[in-house]
């Protein structure tokens, strides 16, 4: 494998008070290209004292950030939007050598997190307060919308720069200060590199901080901080089961986009070729380390045969290899903990009487696609979400068994449907048990005024449009008594 040219050692420093500066603590970390491993960058690492500084200026910052004209707000987002596009090229850089991401997907990721920060420049213009009228005579009822304060902003791998702008962005346009601690193994495509289009855009210093830390050292202290009210956080249900358990201990408000088990349940009506195509893309991209990648194809057996075989047919054309070439659809997995966790699901799956028609090489951290048939639900594939590009093709003799073995999941992030009947395909999308479906396409979808967010074990919260502001904004009931009330003593 050759080596990717290495562009990032100047991502040495914590962001902090609008400052660039080293952290406190005694350990570093190495970046690492999960493409061939060579060493991207080192930083040493933020500890607890930095995590109370950040916390402490994005406090003070606020203050000031809340009272500024709305004008002011929408237009720093605006022009975040286009720094972002003017940084197109360095962006998509990162997110291939940090992340493992393809070109087209580093691309997808720059336009989805565009496309969030300017609908999120409407944001300020809806911190609206309200009158509501009183059953009490001659009272008036004033409803105002106001910043939380400060949030706490916990990302992901898989997809860093979207994930995190996507919660980052929101909450400043409401007027609050933010923290925001990206995963290590992403820290400049999931935080470093926005903290350079915000200072680009003039955002008052102090407002937006990021610490890179290591969890083993600083524990739980960036959740449970007593500045923060609102965490947000996307990614495994498991680590998000332990943040809103600390919320609910310090009674914070918690947004959380967790884990999914998402299914396409394919009909016998549908047109195999077009439901094929879209599950390629649904399951495989970026390696299937999304999210909302399709980890349960359900088909009906009317059509199952034909549908496994064009399905393969059309898995076998994608390009593995290396992300920076344009052409590569699959590239590297996050880490080689993540491969050996992929290779034991399908070894056990295998065991438990799945057939494997298609299987890819597994090298250091590559996983070409792999496609197993004759799954059953209780298979180690069907039960876990997999974070890989492993399909499980499930066969079903009806609708009503597709419906119900979607629902056998504790997770209910995205799905599909696929038909030949368009209304029919929404009455069996709404017996799904998940935050969002669609029919006729695949379950990667993400618009910025649409609601995004689980069901079940798969989160609480939405992000998008205006549920991002219900996510970042607190109300105050202010009555006003024109005329003096009588009381009975």
């Amino acid at each position: 494998m050759s080596t990717v040219t290495n562009t990032l050692n100047s991502w040495t420093k914590q962001y902090i008070g609008g400052e660039w500066q080293e952290g406190n603590s005694q350990n570093s970390y190495t970046n690492k290209n999960p493409f061939d491993q060579s060493s991207l960058v080192s930083i040493k690492l933020a500890s607890i004292k930095d995590i109370d500084a950040s916390y402490k200026e994005a406090q003070q910052a606020q203050i000031h950030w809340q009272q500024s004209n709305p004008s002011e707000r929408a237009d720093m987002m605006k022009k975040a939007a286009e720094v972002v596009e003017s940084m197109r090229e360095e962006i998509v850089s990162v997110l291939i050598s940090e992340t493992g991401s393809s070109v087209i997907k580093a691309n997808v990721e720059v336009d989805l997190a565009i496309a969030d920060i300017q609908e999120f420049a409407n944001i300020p213009f809806k911190m609206n307060s309200e009158i509501r009228s009183s059953v009490i005579p001659d009272k008036e009822n004033r409803v105002y919308r106001f910043p939380v304060g400060v949030v706490g902003v916990i990302s992901p791998f898989n997809f860093p720069f979207y994930l995190s702008m996507r919660a980052i962005a929101p909450a400043l346009a409401a007027g609050n200060g933010v923290v925001a601690k990206p995963d290590l193994q992403t820290y400049i495509s999931g935080g470093l590199i926005i903290a350079k289009v915000f200072e680009k855009v003039g955002l008052p210093k102090g407002l937006f901080n990021v610490v890179v830390v290591d969890i083993a050292e600083i524990g739980d202290t960036f959740v449970e901080h007593p500045i923060p009210q609102v965490i947000s956080f996307t990614g495994s249900t498991a680590v998000g089961r332990r943040i809103g358990g600390l919320c609910g201990k310090h009674l914070k408000r918690a947004a959380l986009e967790l884990g999914g088990n998402n299914v396409m349940i394919v009909l016998d009506d549908a047109d195999v070729n077009q439901a094929a195509s879209a599950a390629v893309f649904g399951k495989f991209l970026h390696q299937g380390q999304i999210c909302m990648s399709l980890n349960r194809i359900i088909v009906h057996r009317n059509i199952y045969n034909e549908f496994v075989q064009v399905f393969k047919e059309k898995t076998a054309m994608l390009k593995a290899g290396n992300p920076a070439n344009p052409e590569v659809f699959i590239g590297p997995l996050i880490n080689e903990g993540q491969v050996n966790k992929i290779k034991s699901l399908v070894d056990q799956s295998i065991e438990q009487g799945a057939n494997c028609i298609l299987k890819g090489k597994i090298e250091g951290t590559f996983v070409e696609p792999i496609i197993l048939t004759d799954v059953t639900n209780d298979m180690a594939v069907a039960k876990n979400e997999l974070f890989g590009p492993v399909a499980a093709i499930l066969p079903v003799d009806s609708e009503e068994e597709a419906i119900r073995i979607a629902n056998e999941s504790d997770c209910g992030l995205s799905g599909a449907v696929f038909t030949g009947d368009v209304e029919h395909g929404v009455n069996v999308a709404l017996q799904v048990h998940t935050g969002m479906i669609h029919v006729n396409d695949q379950s990667v979808n993400c618009e910025p005024n649409i609601p995004f967010g689980g069901e079940k074990s798969s989160g609480l919260g939405r992000y998008g449009g205006e549920w991002s502001l219900d996510e970042f904004t607190t109300t105050r009931w202010v009555s006003v008594q024109k005329v003096p009330r009588p009381f009975p003593f």
